[in-house]
């Protein structure tokens, strides 16, 4: 028996605020769509440690082996997880320009908001999958980083507080391969409350 799943309790997703089906730009459809597939990250993080429970240590092998599959599964999983909650969490607001402990944050490390928004907005537009405005503990400082999967590119100790997701699945009924404007649409629909809720829930200092 493994120590890592035997006390694992199943999760189950976050429900939708009801403002997530009336953004400005993103479709309900879209929303809907988006939301399955982080339903299905819940559910394989809860089968992948019900599997973890019962693997054979012994066999590990970095090569192939059923601990490595299942070890580098959770990682996506999880992060698919952790990923859309912030994401989620995030929208629903009215967007423009930060106040408050946001707004500090991203004039003292990026000179502007206009600085800030339009590097986060290269870096989703260089990503594969994500682009993270995280603030980096170790720098002291806000970092907009970048992620080409779920479980690529982790940055340790730093704290994601703007998740932008550049997937497709994310944009693409609503705008096809026009991954700009979506994350135009993106910004205009952040809830700057819920992030200023997030710094000073984690103690960061402005």
């Amino acid at each position: 028996m493994t120590t890592l799943a035997f006390n694992a309790e199943e999760i189950a997703p976050r429900e939708l605020k009801p403002s997530l089906y009336e953004l400005d730009g993103i479709s309900r459809q879209t929303v809907e769509a988006h939301y399955k597939l982080y339903q299905g990250y819940v559910n394989k993080r809860n089968e992948i440690l019900g599997k973890l429970a019962e693997v054979d240590l012994s066999a590990a092998n970095q090569v192939y082996s059923e601990l490595r599959a299942l070890k580098v599964d959770l990682s996506f999983a999880v992060g698919g997880v952790k990923n859309h909650e912030i994401y989620f969490e995030h929208l629903g607001g009215d967007g423009g320009a930060p106040t408050g402990a946001i707004a500090s944050l991203i004039e003292r490390d990026f000179g502007s908001f206009d600085a800030w928004r339009a590097d986060l907005k290269a870096t989703g537009m260089a990503g594969r999958g994500w682009a993270w405005a995280a603030y980096d503990w170790d720098e002291g400082r806000l970092v907009n980083y970048v992620g080409d999967a779920q479980n690529t590119f982790p940055i340790w100790n730093a704290t994601p507080l703007v998740a932008l997701d550049v997937y497709e699945h994310a944009y693409f009924l609503d705008y096809q391969t026009d991954r700009a404007s979506y994350i135009e649409a993106f910004f205009a629909n952040l809830d700057w409350g819920v992030v200023n809720g997030w710094i000073s829930g984690y103690g960061i200092r402005v």
